[in-house]
């Protein structure tokens, strides 16, 4: 089971180049294997739904901004839960947005985690090997 979820890509759901480079640099740091995919707006994130229906292989976890061009990580969060296809996928939120509101906007519509995105170079290099090390080697899938 493991080694199939090696092959599962991480979908990446950020608008801003330097978090994207910081993570896939996190990322490639920590060895992952997993291959990421990046969508750069909410648009982009909600268009991968009817390819996982075509049977395109399902995330294993889904790192979500919520601060999102076209349409905000929240609305994106609310309509993966709506669809079948999605709705059971690990979201983690991980947002530079520590407001209250948000983080409670985020478990109402069923998000696994919210993380708040550290501004220090070191700690986000951690943040994203424990994000890692818990979602694609740790947490256990349903089948």
């Amino acid at each position: 089971m493991k080694s199939e979820l090696r092959n599962r890509p991480i979908l990446l759901v950020e608008d801003n180049p330097m978090d994207v480079d910081l993570t896939l640099r996190a990322f490639k740091r920590g060895h992952l294997v997993n291959p990421i995919e990046v969508a750069r707006d909410g648009e982009e994130a909600l268009a991968w739904i009817p390819r996982w229906e075509a049977g395109e292989l399902l995330p294993l976890v889904i790192l979500l901004d919520i601060n999102l061009p076209r349409l905000d990580g929240l609305e994106v969060l609310r309509q993966l839960r709506e669809h079948p296809v999605s709705q059971a996928l690990p979201v983690v939120v991980m947002t530079s947005s520590s407001e209250d509101r948000d983080i409670q906007a985020a478990y109402r519509l069923h998000a696994n985690s919210y993380i708040i995105k550290p501004v220090d170079f070191d700690k986000f290099m951690e943040v994203a090997q424990q994000i890692e090390l818990y979602w694609c080697l740790l947490n256990e899938q349903p089948r």
